[in-house]
């Protein structure tokens, strides 16, 4: 295969208005990741020279999103080809294989792309490639028609196709390579004649082969190419995206007890034997090591879970926590910003917030940290080999060095030298027969309103 730049053109300018949202279409997520992140790393995943993201008018959200890729406006909103018009500016002089995506069609795969470059790259020198695919149902889809030698003669839309032209199974996905030198002559060529006056990208294989040039299709698999134009469909792609990601962390070595149950994020990252039960939400950035074990009901987001550590059941670790080496956190754990070291435990009940705790460590029941003052954030540091019992408040900022007791329903306020028994609470008074008394007055109590009602 030649060695040729790439450039990849993503068209990303449509309003998307039956998402009824304020919210772009494209940037509507996808496990946890705009639909238009998704297309750029598949394009990225090329090695491009370049990528170049059309939006519309006022989409400066979408541009801030795919920033430090370059972005042109496309103003008249007349069209695919218009839009792929709008890129030519960008595209300059440039001579290597060009590809155009679509920012709402996130499912597409690296290797689909690939694919279809080494088409552009092949024998015949096709000036115009088109992804090609065959749905169970081909619908409305435009179909894509052959000549005798293989090669695509036409698209002909399925509103004008003929009966024998609908009965073609090979329709168009809508994604094209083309060759960057002969570009600008084939979006020149393209007219706007027709019902919407619009200029419409499919055209360019009847100029390509007005002007002889030859055209090819590449096949690939029709979830490559689904697209979203609502939240219903956006639900749909999202069932796919799941599978594949539930797919892909047991074929690198996870085990997952109940995958249906399973959700992850475009960017979760599980090592080999991670044990994941059921009903486990994986958010952005979660990174989970080698041998852990993640136990049903747990919600993570911006975590690191290192090597050997046991989470859960109902445990939920927020943005910033790292998770060390053998930790347990157990049962109605909350976890956010935290770092533990290698072997600490927290296995029932607690809020560990703004925190840096010691291995060996052991948080009991109940414990919680008081982080947030009402205004400022502020850290407890914990060291290591601590114990600190059950219904402690631990006021931050505030210290525990390596080796303190901290004892049960203590409030903590200040350091704990090292090795050191703290403790504060009210001193236990014992009454002699005084609950006796109480019992007896408020049964009396209750009797007298009974009487009155």
């Amino acid at each position: 295969m030649t060695q040729r730049p790439i450039a990849c053109v993503i068209l990303a300018a449509g309003k998307g208005t039956r998402m009824k949202s304020a919210l772009p279409k494209v940037l509507h997520p996808l496990g946890g990741k705009p639909m238009v992140g998704h297309v750029l790393d598949a394009a990225a995943a090329l090695d491009p020279d370049r990528i170049i993201v059309v939006v519309g008018p006022g989409m400066d959200s979408v541009a801030k999103a795919v920033a430090p890729h370059s972005t042109v406006v496309q103003q008249r909103q007349a069209g695919t080809g218009d839009a792929l018009a709008a890129a030519l500016p960008l595209l300059d002089g440039f001579a290597g294989d060009v590809l155009v995506l679509y920012g709402d069609t996130p499912l597409i795969r690296p290797e689909t792309l690939r694919a279809m470059i080494a088409a552009r790259r092949g024998g015949g020198d096709p000036a115009v490639v088109v992804m090609g695919m065959r749905p169970a149902d081909p619908g409305s889809y435009g179909r894509l028609l052959l000549g005798s030698d293989g090669g695509l003669e036409r698209i002909v839309e399925f509103l004008d196709a003929s009966p024998q032209e609908r009965a073609v199974g090979l329709c168009n996905a809508g994604f094209m390579a083309f060759d960057g030198a002969r570009l600008p002559a084939l979006i020149a060529g393209i007219g706007n004649d027709n019902a919407k006056g619009e200029y419409y990208l499919t055209d360019a294989v009847a100029v390509a082969r007005g002007r002889g040039w030859r055209c090819a299709v590449v096949e690939g698999p029709v979830e490559d190419a689904l697209g979203v134009n609502s939240r219903v469909e956006l639900a749909g792609l999202e069932t796919i995206f799941q599978g594949r990601m539930r797919r892909a962390a047991m074929e690198n070595g996870a085990t997952l007890l109940d995958p249906d149950t399973v959700y992850f994020s475009a960017d979760t990252r599980l090592g080999r034997d991670v044990l994941v039960g059921q009903n486990v939400v994986f958010g952005p950035g979660v990174r989970v090591e080698d041998g852990a074990e993640i136990k049903p009901f747990c919600h993570f987001e911006g975590v690191v879970v290192k090597a050997g550590a046991q989470i859960g059941p109902y445990a939920r670790l927020r943005p910033g926590t790292v998770v060390g080496e053998g930790c347990h956190i157990g049962n109605f754990v909350e976890l956010k910003n935290t770092n533990l070291g290698a072997g600490a435990k927290a296995n029932h009940l607690s809020y560990l917030g703004d925190s840096d705790v010691g291995g060996g460590s052991n948080i009991g029941a109940g414990t919680i940290t008081c982080n947030y003052d009402g205004f400022l954030k502020h850290r407890t540091r914990i060291g290591g080999g601590v114990f600190v019992g059950s219904n402690s408040t631990l006021i931050a900022p505030v210290t525990l060095e390596d080796g303190a007791y901290v004892a049960a329903a203590t409030v903590v306020s200040k350091t704990v030298p090292a090795d050191s028994l703290a403790i504060a609470r009210v001193p236990q008074e014992n009454r002699i027969g005084t609950a006796a008394r109480l019992r007896e007055r408020k049964r009396a109590e209750k009797a007298a309103k009974a009487t009155k009602g």
